[in-house]
């Protein structure tokens, strides 16, 4: 076959371009330091790219999820704490109370400060983060407790919570935590268990305080009763209960510390998963900077080469054949 002048212009002028159009595809990978910038460039590696990157947004949903919880979990020990110091002191109060050469002047000087501490304990049952109540489940954005305006010490019934002098306005609904795949996790306590004794709570039928467990408010309250009566019986008996219910706050902040280690000991291994997800990622995906730079050196000599070839040849004319 006779290759004409024609000829031959086009083939370097195609050549030039494809020279051109992978010194540009070089010059991206050097640029972006990936090496997958469109699915045509490694068809074979887009399905587990794809497969990766799915398993790390699921990564990093639980790592957000279980990061807010957290915080949270750490907030609510911290009204746990406040809780303790209230019934440690409450304790103090009824021991001086019993024990000390007290007058009326004395007693109702403490009896005062029991009050006080009740509404300290109103607060922190009532406490919030974010703007949501912790203690309230699923009924976040409601007040969890109230004064009973019917209370009444001497009708007063365990069994029955409408004569508590304090009432629930929340619900039994514990928040649940997915920390891994199918495994959950309780991040919260509620009210009615932390507050008022009981693991159930039904809003429609008076509800009871469960054999050996306490609701502090009404301990609180029966303390105060006991001091102003001056009823050394009843002050004993409240001191026991006081114990029996810093006991029952101690235990429940246990529990919920354990979780929220739990919940740490998930995320470092969520962590640690991460990590290893975007190695996968970076074999599939990134670029060699040494290598790049070596490439994109290589191809612009050759372009640049093409380029002295095609303008030598474009400067033939007839007369050079003569």
């Amino acid at each position: 076959m006779k290759a004409t002048q024609g000829t031959t212009y086009r083939m370097l002028g195609s050549r030039l371009n494809t020279v051109a159009t992978q010194l540009e595809e070089l010059r991206s990978i050097g640029a972006t330091g990936k090496k997958l910038n469109n699915p045509s460039d490694d068809p074979a590696s887009i399905r587990p790219v794809l497969n990766t990157r799915k398993q790390l947004s699921n990564v990093d949903r639980y790592l957000e999820t279980m990061g807010k919880s957290l915080d949270t979990m750490q907030a609510t020990d911290g009204h746990l704490e406040h809780v303790e110091n209230i019934m440690q002191r409450a304790k103090e109060i009824m021991t001086n109370a019993i024990n000390g050469s007290l007058n009326d002047a004395d007693r109702s000087v403490l009896a005062d400060e029991i009050a006080q501490i009740r509404k300290e304990l109103l607060d922190a049952a009532n406490g919030m983060v974010g703007g949501k109540y912790l203690f309230a489940g699923y009924e976040e954005d409601t007040v969890p407790f109230v004064t009973n305006p019917a209370y009444d010490p001497a009708l007063y019934d365990p069994t029955d919570s409408t004569t508590w002098p304090y009432l629930y306005q929340g619900d039994e609904n514990s928040t649940s935590l997915e920390i891994t795949t199918g495994e959950l996790i309780q991040v919260n306590l509620t009210g009615n268990d932390l507050f008022f004794g009981t693991s159930s709570w039904d809003p429609a039928n008076p509800n009871s305080i469960e054999p050996g467990r306490y609701d502090l408010f009404a301990e609180l309250t029966q303390a105060e009763e006991a001091i102003r009566a001056n009823d050394q019986t009843a002050m004993q008996t409240s001191l026991a209960d006081l114990e029996g219910a810093a006991e029952q706050n101690r235990r429940l902040r246990s529990q919920l510390g354990n979780r929220a280690s739990r919940v740490e000991t998930a995320m470092d291994y969520q962590e640690g998963v991460r990590v290893d997800l975007k190695q996968i990622l970076s074999r599939y995906e990134d670029a060699d900077a040494i290598e790049s730079f070596n490439a994109i050196v290589q191809q612009e000599t050759a372009f640049q080469a093409a380029l002295n070839v095609t303008a030598k040849v474009s400067q033939l004319s007839i007369l050079d054949f003569i």
